[in-house]
């Protein structure tokens, strides 16, 4: 894992305070930085996500960590890793 080059944005105080992260996703999409993946810790695997941003142009790479957490890279398919 390299700090420099992920956007981590945890949405799960989002969804436990009963909202939806999905301004904050658009929001942390759009401040990347050339090169930098946007790297989501979600409670739930988000597929409908994947269609959206890889309409976007995203790849994405998804592994659940434990019960609850999943953690979710999207890097552009430009990009190499």
């Amino acid at each position: 894992m390299n700090t420099l080059t992920e956007h981590v944005l945890d949405t799960r105080p989002i969804f436990a305070r009963g909202d939806t992260p999905c301004e904050a996703i658009d929001e942390a999409v759009a401040s990347l930085m050339p090169g930098q993946s946007l790297v989501l810790l979600v409670p739930f695997e988000p597929v409908p996500l994947y269609a959206k941003l890889g309409n976007q142009g995203f790849k994405h790479e998804a592994r659940q960590l434990e019960a609850g957490v999943w953690r979710v890279e999207f890097r552009r398919r430009t990009e190499q890793r």
